[in-house]
């Protein structure tokens, strides 16, 4: 019996170093090698190809902030939209919907926008067949229109906002599920019209939807032509979790921008998102987006839902 006291106070001993030691594990300074800044690329290409590409950039960052860095793939960009939320997720490449729902949920903040084909913005297309009877928005109302899926931008909801300005109201409309599948499904005679992604040509040729299936269909830029575009709003954005210091947050914007500039970042940021440059944005860029949510009576949440 005597000796319980001791006991306890070595008990009590022994939870305080337990939690004193938890908390040094939890408040070890960000950027360091016990507590590294975690970057999440969402999937968009082969994860080879963007895991390899990743890879370089994360050495690239780490030399040129001073920073260390965890550089990960995730599954979704649903599952970086919440890693925002637990704090696992610092900085990000994510799909436009995807940051508009991080900005909403968790206050995540739009530091660049990326340039495609010389622009911050994209657009859809309207594709029909070049020797039918479509050819301008109105010829679409009463027709056969294939989109891509419900929560696609340049599939969907872009296409959607711009037939709905216009009062044209498709007889039906299916869903592909993918860009190339509703050239397909125009090409062969499925349905009159689709939506699909638009980007300008370059040099090589066409860069929009099209060029998805010029190996199984040689002859589409000459049978299926593009009848209309609809409005644009921004490229996807990087985006930094709210509560990173500002001096972080500034050399990690800068990295990202002194990367693409080099002929090897230039190179990886192709490879992984087809991105030409990047441009410094604030979270107003995306204001234009909400707005078309807002037409359409959704949101970036009921868009994950579906």
């Amino acid at each position: 019996m005597t000796n319980q006291p001791r006991y306890g106070y070595v008990l009590i001993v022994a939870l305080f170093l337990a939690y004193a030691l938890a908390g040094c594990v939890k408040t070890a300074e960000l950027g360091t090698e016990r507590n590294p800044v975690k970057l999440f690329f969402v999937p968009s290409v082969d994860a080879k190809v963007l895991e390899g590409n990743a890879k370089v950039f994360e050495e690239y960052l780490e030399k040129t902030t001073g920073y260390k860095f965890d550089v990960q793939v995730p599954q979704s960009f649903i599952a970086v939209v919440e890693a925002f939320g637990t704090k696992r997720a610092d900085v990000a490449a994510i799909n436009t919907f995807g940051y508009i729902l991080a900005h909403q949920k968790y206050g995540a903040e739009a530091a660049l926008t990326v340039i495609r084909h010389g622009s911050p913005t994209y657009q859809s297309q309207f594709l029909a067949r070049t020797n039918g009877k479509i050819n301008s928005l109105k010829d679409l109302d009463g027709k056969k229109i294939a989109f891509v899926d419900p929560a696609s931008a340049s599939g969907y909801l872009l296409p959607l906002k711009t037939l709905r300005d216009n009062d044209i109201k498709p007889k039906e409309t299916v869903f592909a599920m993918k860009h190339d599948s509703v050239v397909s499904m125009i090409y062969q005679g499925q349905v009159d019209a689709g939506a699909t992604f638009y980007s300008p040509p370059s040099k090589d040729g066409i860069e929009d939807a099209r060029r998805l299936v010029k190996t199984q269909y040689p002859d589409v830029e000459k049978k299926i032509k593009i009848v209309d575009l609809s409005e644009a709003i921004p490229n996807d954005p990087i985006v930094l979790r709210k509560e990173l210091p500002p001096e972080m947050k500034e050399k990690i914007i800068e990295a990202f921008l002194s990367f693409i500039a080099t002929s090897e970042g230039k190179a990886a940021f192709k490879e992984i998102y087809s991105v030409d440059e990047l441009k410094k944005c604030t979270d107003k860029d995306y204001d234009a987006v909400r707005a078309m949510l807002t037409s359409l009576g959704t949101s970036a949440d009921d868009l994950v839902k579906k």
